[in-house]
């Protein structure tokens, strides 16, 4: 018996060192205990990933922008996925992707992407290769408004019934709200080239009740517009939580200072806009 169990560790044993092993030249090195920093990145080939990874995948750009510091193995998985390489069994502290990317003239950009993890397996540093490739983390690579678009804000207080966030949970004056934006939209529909919808809460709460929070209540907005005939594939929609605050408040009295937050909970519609020619152009096509 105590053969048997002495030659089961063995099997495993040598089993981790293969594992370990087979992934050391996909592993970057000397990778810092806070995740931060390595001495050296290493990117595995593109063509090395498992087979059920093969050719990477397509990732919804909305999920790989909630990727952030702090995120457990879990919870970056459920956003993600897990990693397309092998990256061995035991103590690993980095995940590499290979992400595949459409854009609005249906040209695809593959990307690497790789996460550093610290000693209590916490995501922390976030890298890309093309460099170029960080847009698709960016949440304001889209919401940056320019001279072609415009910018829709929308109280959350106004669209929704005290910490509520579906479309049946939108309030009489806000559906009204939406309508109007409905018809403007319609209106102009040969010249909407896309839509991004994000969602935002006040500082008030935890963090994961917030990004939960606004990111339904973004989803909401955006089903909304959908029902009164707003193309779904112009839309991208997305929660960011407490991000972005347009309004500090210092408040003793919990009342006061809710009140006074309340412009940072809101819903920012962007629609960014074809140039003339492209109304026409679209318009005859």
């Amino acid at each position: 018996m105590h053969s048997s169990i002495k030659q089961i560790l063995t099997t495993l044993t040598v089993l981790g060192v293969l594992g370990s092993l087979s992934a050391c030249g996909n592993l970057s090195r000397g990778v810092a205990p806070d995740g931060h920093t390595a001495d050296a990145l290493v990117w595995p080939a593109p063509g090395d990933t498992t087979p059920m990874h093969k050719g990477g995948t397509f990732p919804n750009v909305s999920d790989v922008r909630q990727v952030k510091a702090g995120l457990n193995k879990q919870q970056l998985a459920a956003l993600v996925g897990f990693p397309h390489f092998s990256e061995g069994v035991v103590g690993v502290r980095e995940w590499n992707y290979l992400f595949n990317f459409r854009d609005a003239n249906n040209k695809v950009s593959t990307c690497q992407f790789k996460v550093l993890f610290d000693q209590n397996k916490l995501a922390q540093s976030f890298y890309w290769l093309p460099e170029s490739c960080a847009k698709y983390q960016q949440a304001d690579a889209v919401a940056k408004s320019g001279p072609s678009s415009e910018q829709f804000v929308l109280s959350t207080d106004a669209l929704f019934a005290f910490d509520r966030a579906t479309v049946a949970d939108i309030t009489d004056d806000g559906k009204t709200q939406l309508d109007q934006l409905t018809r403007n939209l319609l209106t102009h529909k040969t010249r909407v080239e896309n839509i991004h919808i994000m969602g935002y809460t006040d500082r008030l709460g935890s963090d994961s009740h917030n990004d939960s929070l606004s990111g339904r209540r973004a989803y909401a907005v955006m089903n909304y517009l959908v029902e009164q005939g707003v193309p779904s594939e112009l839309i991208q929609a997305e929660g960011l939580g407490k991000a972005d605050p347009v309004r500090s408040c210092d408040d003793a009295d919990r009342a006061a200072l809710i009140d006074c937050l309340a412009p940072n909970r809101r819903v920012v519609v962007l629609v960014n806009l074809l140039e003339a020619a492209g109304e026409n152009s679209r318009a005859t096509n």
